[in-house]
């Protein structure tokens, strides 16, 4: 039998990335509170770790329709949000059918917050939704956020009196999302990978965000006629919850796969965070010299920055690199050709630093080894497979005998 749930706050996770390793004080903390919470995320609940990769989805997937009522979609694991299950708890007002026009989730969820009715909608912005990869958006756009939003708002001004919105746009364009659209109470954020330790006030809105890679939540209560709002950490917690037994043993049976040892780490790299410029440095070199590229591009958002022992384990490398990139070679577009220093601002400003080898770049660039997802999404497209993946690259880096 159903037990019916009377709602007195919404709690926000965002950017978990698959961080099954330390997700028991999170998992346990949500399913303590879901009897009197609306539960949402932010995006990006998938990709970052082995669990991902090895487990395809699936423990995402179950976690996110197990414990949570609204989600909006992320650049990263975006095709897992069309799954049945997942879809019906998927809410994005600005994701549309590039031909129809036809939105490609639910609008909004609508419910019962203490004694507010509460519109409970998201976004993605247009730069988060540009770096998803090419082939998984193919078919879909985004429209603007604000005039999507104002318009929705007009259409449903009679079925609610608070609007909430979980935005995966990151955190400065949330606060220029709020200060758009007066009407707004609560804007969760998401996608920006920096720490708000304090909800921001913008006009009669709140703008907040939880800790990433369940480390943290928002919450947002409604108080007499406005809400208020705290950022905080998941408590300890002594292990799953039973209901949570089939994910527990889920994370269980790939745990053992990820501590397989692959071998000692080279000096540089062993007992520390991991320097992902200086790795990808390393690497752009090596495939100059050993695999005879002309120029190689490598963005360092293709990598993540786990903390490393002494020996690289299975887990570890899926870590450094959790998006399973193939090396490509890849055609530069034109107006680039003859105008290499201007290349590597131009793909800076869309997907994060980039590192290049040699460096200063040729007087000329017809073609360039990079990642498949740099070249489909940013360049001028592939031209062939270079017969290498970066996890492989980045793997006999980290691990060879130093050379010097």
């Amino acid at each position: 039998m159903t037990v019916a749930r009377h709602l007195r706050r919404i709690i926000a996770t965002t950017d978990f990335h698959s961080a099954f390793d330390d997700a028991v004080p999170m998992l346990a903390y949500l399913h303590a509170r879901r009897h009197d919470s609306f539960v949402v995320d932010c995006g990006d609940f998938f990709e970052g770790t082995g669990y991902y990769r090895l487990g395809q989805g699936r423990i995402e997937r179950d976690v996110l329709v197990g414990l949570y009522d609204a989600v909006v979609p992320g650049n990263h694991g975006w095709i897992h949000h069309f799954d049945p299950g997942l879809h019906d708890i998927t809410v994005c007002a600005n994701a549309v059918d590039s031909e129809t026009g036809k939105r490609l989730f639910h609008p909004a969820r609508f419910v019962k917050v203490g004694a507010r009715r509460v519109a409970v909608t998201g976004v993605i912005g247009p730069q988060a939704f540009n770096a998803i990869p090419a082939d998984q958006r193919a078919g879909h756009r985004v429209t603007e956020p604000v005039q999507t939003l104002r318009e929705l708002m007009l259409t449903h001004h009679h079925r609610a009196d608070s609007w909430v919105v979980l935005s995966h746009s990151g955190f400065d364009e949330d606060l220029k999302l709020a200060a758009a659209c007066p009407l707004l109470n609560v804007v969760f954020a998401g996608h920006c990978h920096s720490d708000r330790p304090e909800p921001v006030p913008v006009g009669d809105a709140l703008v907040l965000k939880g800790g990433e890679l369940g480390a943290g939540y928002a919450l947002a209560e409604p108080v007499g006629t406005g809400w208020t709002a705290q950022v905080g950490s998941f408590p300890p917690a002594a292990g799953f919850p039973r209901q949570l037994s089939p994910v527990q043993e889920a994370i269980d049976a790939l745990h053992g796969e990820l501590r397989t040892s692959i071998g000692p780490l080279r000096a540089p790299y062993a007992n520390g965070l991991l320097d992902r410029h200086a790795l990808l440095a390393d690497v752009a070199g090596r495939l100059h010299s050993g695999l005879g590229a002309e120029v190689v591009l490598l963005n360092e958002t293709a990598l993540r920055s786990p903390r490393l022992g002494t020996v690289l384990t299975q887990g570890d490398l899926l870590a450094i690199e959790p998006f399973d990139n193939q090396l490509v070679h890849a055609h530069v577009p034109e107006p680039f050709l003859t105008d290499p220093a201007a290349l590597l601002p131009h793909l800076t400003a869309q997907t994060g630093p980039v590192v290049s080898a040699p460096r200063p770049l040729p007087d000329r660039l017809p073609t360039v080894l990079t990642t498949g997802y740099l070249a489909d999404t940013y360049l001028g497209g592939r031209t062939r497979q270079a017969g290498v993946r970066l996890s492989q690259a980045v793997q006999h880096t980290l691990t060879e005998g130093d050379s010097r």
